[in-house]
């Protein structure tokens, strides 16, 4: 699938296509982020049950995607969930537009979660990542020192891309020195997120991917208060907006946008080899 967009292009490193916020007008959506600049999609699974879906939707857009169970729906998995998720590795580890395991990790800040059983997800599948030979896309909300813990001790795992980082500097160290980029999106576009566009501004251009985490977080302009949510605003975050994104991220760090594009899709191909190969075979 060509592109015939002009100016700057784009990868969104993380968007949910597959939610079902987007189910009224999907199609519409991924056109638009085309017509956008946004080059491609990395859409990640995040529970048994939509291992397929995002398999077939990158198929049908020219995407790609990861397969993985994510933190916050492993307390509702089967007890066989990592056993399906390495059958379905198995069956695509052949497919080029498959690049990772994820969404996977650690969620530190919903409270209730079973903490030893999202270790214990995690855990198994940094292993599937190992054995694939994947890198991996991380869930990281209050859990960095915990992720870095398993990264430790499985030294020889590709890296990958810790998700919405939001996190100190001496931690994002800790995961760059790993092989890991650091996904940055709509929270940025916030002047009140001072910890995170100081860390987007300040941190060495090659760990920055951007990502849109679609249909969630959304930056600042379509942003929408309870009270708005509840009276029928809409506040669906979509991969169009990307390039608004970059161009906030361009401005923090004094930067063209063409500049900010060109980097953060540099990056995400560092990050997930399969992505650079598809995108040298499709453009």
């Amino acid at each position: 699938m060509s592109l015939a967009v002009r100016g700057p292009l784009w990868i969104d490193t993380h968007c949910h296509l597959d939610a079902d916020e987007f189910s009224p007008d999907r199609d519409a959506v991924s056109a638009r982020a085309r017509a956008a600049g946004v080059a491609r999609l990395v859409i990640p699974a995040v529970a048994s049950s939509n291992l397929d879906a995002v398999r077939a939707l990158a198929h049908r857009h020219g995407d790609v995607y990861a397969l993985g169970l994510h933190p916050l729906y492993v307390g509702d998995e089967a007890h066989d969930a990592l056993d399906r998720l390495a059958i379905a590795l198995r069956a695509a580890i052949d497919d080029p537009q498959l690049v990772a395991v994820g969404e996977i990790g650690i969620d530190a800040f919903v409270p209730g979660l079973d903490m030893a059983l999202q270790a214990h997800f995690y855990a198994a599948q940094l292993d599937l990542a190992l054995a694939f030979d994947l890198p991996v896309i991380l869930h990281v909300r209050r859990s960095a020192d915990l992720l870095l813990q398993q990264l430790r001790r499985r030294p020889r795992l590709r890296g990958g891309i810790a998700h919405a980082f939001n996190g100190s500097e001496q931690q994002a160290q800790a995961f760059v020195d790993r092989g890991f980029k650091l996904g940055f999106g709509g929270a940025l576009t916030f002047e009140r997120a001072l910890q995170i566009r100081r860390l987007a501004a300040s941190l060495p251009a090659e760990a920055l991917v951007l990502e849109t985490d679609a249909p969630d977080i959304p930056p600042h302009w379509l942003y929408r208060t309870a009270a708005e949510r509840a009276a029928g605003a809409i506040a669906r975050n979509e991969p169009a907006e990307l390039p608004r994104i970059g161009a906030e991220l361009a401005a923090l760090r004094d930067l063209t946008p063409e500049a900010v594009a060109a980097l953060t899709t540099a990056n995400a191909r560092a990050a997930l080899p399969r992505l650079a190969a598809w995108l040298d075979r499709h453009g």
